[in-house]
């Protein structure tokens, strides 16, 4: 049953449009490339090869799922007869050429010969009869799990709008994650497939296909009775939903005044203070500055963080001040690498979030975190570059008014003892977070003999003659300045939009604390660890109906909900997420539904959710459905 590459595509596609990078012009894939690209990563979500040949019925079925198809028992049939051993790689490809995806306004068009009040529903009633009685016939029991779908069941009815978008949504997510786990694992893509061998030009990021309508055909003009793709998309998408669990939250406007942070009489506290800044990757992740914390002796203390205000106009907030910040304390034991979650701030009085405890002596560490809910990528475009540099009327090359702005901010940002003056430790953070690379001895040495010092340290002034011999050696170039403020948040207009900067302040009762920053990288694995804990200790636990092992861990603040995944089974689930009935909320992965896959053993941050404008009311609503 193999086949050689041909025309006909099943998957739509999208061609990308060629982006400009530094390095080099990516070339769109084509429709071919495409398709070839989809098979494979469905294939590679159920095989660990592509020589592994399918085997069964059930393994057709579940690498057509991941492929975004949804086929009836009559069609898997068709493929996998009596007399059929095995299928490979290429017979897969073959059958996804002629299995087309089902549309949405198929499937619509469907449903809406039994909507008999035209109100984009079905009753319970009605739909038990047709699919157990006519066409395709459906169990009891399959149609009963159709009907207890908690996102489109309500009030005996079934909701087949709805339906159309979850099941266009869920039958999509299957290949999307099958293609961004091939995405990410170069030895994956470079396996041979059948007789086709990926060769290919480097290209644009694969487009995520959306299952493409096709043109009706007299053959789909029958009725919904006898039709059984949509049967089997019914069935295939209630089997994906094993079992649900609903949570519903609401929240007063402006918070609950109970989780009010409260500043103790700080008078005679000794206190130290640090700055840092969260700064966002291409990628979306997150870096920050990460510090240690040493008490002398036990003690009393008052920790807060908040952004950091940069703005020089009186009266005039820097726009960053409605990122959520927090701080996790880790207690430091044998090495650092056997961390102990003691506690984080979470109390807040409007941008101050802190948290007051006592403390043995010993060494601690400080992970600074933002839920993504406000910092997140810069979508919009900007419709005007800023310049970096002029020339006088003499041709006397000079840093630009708002460059100058900006750099001084940066000065700021980089400044972590506020003391107005750049160390070499604090400067290093950031040639590193720039360039990549460390300013050694010799080096700081010549900066000092060359440009505005005090006591070994650069001045506001050093900083920004620097910046201008940097320009002035690529003879008023500005890329370098510009790849300088990228890296610091900064976009084409000079607006700091990717960057969240920040101040700590630390006040221990009996003693002098001692702060410092250690390291500036993404807080990765640790900070994930020090959520779950967190959420597990305190928040509230339901188990997914008939599956006690996979259970979801909700907690939540005046100002944030968490909600952490376990899964204490042997083996990985696929949890999807849907929020579209919340009301005045974002959530830090932008996107209203999404699956996240949970490994065994193991917890996994689903989602942070915020309210979207806090002088309002808002309302959390998720389903959490267990995918099979």
């Amino acid at each position: 049953m193999a086949t050689s590459p041909g025309s006909d595509i099943a998957f739509a596609s999208q061609k990308s449009v060629p982006l400009e990078s530094l390095r080099t012009k990516k070339l769109p894939l084509t429709e071919e490339e495409v398709f070839y690209m989809n098979c494979r990563a469905a294939y590679l979500t159920v095989f660990k090869s592509s020589l592994e040949n399918i085997i069964s019925k059930d393994q057709l079925y579940l690498a057509l799922q991941h492929a975004g198809r949804n086929p009836s028992q009559k069609t898997i049939n068709k493929y996998w007869t009596p007399q059929t051993a095995k299928l490979n790689f290429d017979d897969f490809c073959a059958i996804l050429r002629k299995e087309k995806p089902t549309s949405k306004a198929e499937l619509l068009k469907s449903f809406k010969q039994l909507d008999v009040n035209d109100d984009g529903c079905i009753s319970h009633t009605d739909l038990y009869k047709f699919l157990t009685k006519r066409g395709e016939k459906m169990t009891p029991e399959e149609v009963n799990m159709i009907i207890n779908l908690p996102e489109v069941n309500a009030d005996g009815k079934f909701d087949y709008i709805k339906f159309c978008k979850l099941y266009m949504t869920t039958s999509g997510q299957c290949l999307k994650t099958a293609l961004e786990k091939l995405q990410v694992d170069s030895k994956m893509r470079r396996q041979q497939f059948g007789s086709h061998m990926e060769e290919l030009p480097e290209r644009d990021p694969l487009p995520v296909p959306k299952p493409s309508p096709r043109i009706i055909r007299k053959s789909d003009q029958e009725t919904f009775a006898n039709k059984g793709d949509t049967r089997a998309s019914l069935l295939s998408t209630a089997r994906k939903f094993k079992a649900s669990v609903s949570c519903t939250i609401s929240v007063a406007a402006n918070g609950n005044q109970d989780s009010k942070l409260i500043e103790p009489d700080l008078k005679d506290w000794p206190c130290v203070q640090s700055r840092g800044c969260f700064l966002l990757e291409d990628d979306g992740e997150t870096v920050s500055h990460q510090y240690r914390m040493h008490i002398a002796q036990r003690s009393m203390v008052h920790l807060t963080i908040k952004p950091l205000n940069l703005s020089q106009v009186e009266g005039k907030l820097s726009p960053w001040l409605s990122v959520d910040t927090a701080l996790y304390i880790l207690k430091e034991n044998e090495n650092q690498e056997n961390l102990q979650l003691i506690c984080f701030t979470e109390l807040r009085n409007r941008e101050v979030f802190g948290w007051t405890g006592e403390l043995g002596p010993g060494v601690y560490w400080l992970i600074p975190s933002t839920t993504g809910c406000r910092l997140r990528k810069e979508r919009k475009p900007v419709t005007a570059e800023a310049r970096l540099v002029r020339r006088d009327e003499t041709g006397e090359l000079l840093l630009t008014r708002a460059c100058r702005a900006a750099l001084s901010d940066v000065f700021e940002v980089i400044d972590l003892d506020g003391n107005g003056l750049l160390s070499l430790e604090e400067y290093n953070f950031f040639e590193l977070r720039t360039s990549g690379e460390k300013c050694d001895e010799d080096a700081w040495l010549l900066c000092r003999e060359n440009f505005d010092t005090n006591k070994n340290e650069l001045t506001r002034q050093g900083f920004m003659d620097l910046h201008l011999m940097e320009a002035n050696d690529q003879e008023g170039d500005p890329r370098d300045l510009w790849v300088t403020l990228h890296s610091m948040g900064y976009n084409r207009a000079l607006e700091l939009t990717e960057a969240c900067p920040f101040v700590i302040d630390l006040h221990a009762e009996r003693c002098k604390p001692r702060l410092k920053a250690v390291r500036m990288e993404a807080s990765g694995g640790q900070l994930e660890k020090a959520t779950c804990q967190s959420v597990l200790h305190k928040g509230e636990a339901r188990a997914m109906d008939g599956y006690e092992n996979v259970l979801i861990h909700t907690h939540s603040w005046d100002f944030r909900i968490t909600t952490v995944i376990e899964n204490k089974s042997d083996n990985k689930v696929i949890i999807h997420v849907n929020n579209e009935l919340s009301k005045n909320c974002i959530n830090n992965r932008g996107l209203n539904i999404f699956a996240v896959e949970v490994a065994p053993q193991s917890t996994m941050v689903c989602q942070h959710v915020m309210p979207l404008d806090e002088q309002e009311e808002w309302t959390h609503h998720c389903v959490y459905s267990l995918i099979s």
